[in-house]
């Protein structure tokens, strides 16, 4: 039990930490709130006349892939942040003193979830000013911010290994290209059915797609099927993978 609250103290420290240099460098913030908020602007107002989402306005149809991609943006700064630790010599500094192993990367996943729901929170209200039209009562709403944040807890652990794993901090970012890649091959832009057939069972059955479309039944009062616990089983998957590969590679540098 004294070992628990070691931990949970270190890590809060770290979080607190991770946020300070956030807020000492706001362009991390400003990029992953602008480059969303860009591709909806030119998803609504370039692509969304020719788009056929089947009834209702393609706005309310793109804004949960909209805030799915800004989560992967945040993520991919959480794997930068790690590359940078890891290569500036700190986590050495770290290790020489009495502070949990695994305080520095729960920090990090755990700054991810606040930042990333912050952000997805500021997307939110640009899409309502452009005329996003929610029906979510609080307790959906509430429903949202659990599916997201278990969604960036994945992806954070993820994003975490990869910084690891990564050289420097820019083969970091560029790491997590393939995970930002993912909501274009999914249903966050136009449905599966419209793809070519040979992609459509990759885009119907790949995480972010069923992420997308309970976060859609959610904020549209639409129902939301068998994709809650779907997403519950991919999200529970990621951050134990990236979890265990983050705490090898953790102790690959330490051993080396």
């Amino acid at each position: 039990m004294r070992t628990l609250v070691h931990c949970a103290q270190d890590s809060a420290t770290m979080v607190g930490r991770n946020l300070r240099h956030t807020l000492r460098s706001p362009d991390t913030m400003i990029m992953t709130i602008a480059v969303p908020v860009s591709i909806l602007l030119m998803f609504v107002y370039v692509f969304g006349g020719a788009m056929n989402v089947g009834g209702g306005s393609y706005i309310d149809y793109v804004v949960p892939g909209i805030i799915l991609l800004c989560a992967g943006f945040g993520s991919g700064a959480t794997a930068v942040a790690v590359a940078t630790d890891t290569h500036s010599g700190i986590v050495d500094r770290f290790r020489a003193m009495a502070v949990s192993r695994n305080s520095v990367l729960t920090g990090h996943v755990l700054e991810s979830v606040l930042r990333n729901l912050l952000t997805s929170s500021l997307v939110v209200l640009v899409a309502v000013a452009l005329g996003f039209r929610p029906t979510a009562d609080p307790l959906r709403w509430l429903a949202v911010a659990g599916v997201l944040a278990c969604f960036v807890v994945a992806l954070s652990w993820i994003a975490a290994a990869l910084g690891l794993l990564a050289s420097n901090p820019e083969a970091a970012n560029g790491f997590m290209f393939f995970f930002m890649f993912l909501p274009y091959v999914s249903s966050a832009f136009v449905p599966t059915q419209t793809l070519p057939s040979w992609l459509r069972g990759f885009a119907a059955h790949q995480p972010v797609t069923s992420v997308t479309e309970t976060v859609r039944g959610l904020l549209m009062g639409t129902p939301v099927g068998d994709s809650a616990p779907t997403v519950l089983a991919w999200c529970a998957g990621l951050a134990l993978a990236g979890y265990l590969a983050a705490g090898a590679l953790s102790r690959r540098r330490t051993a080396s």
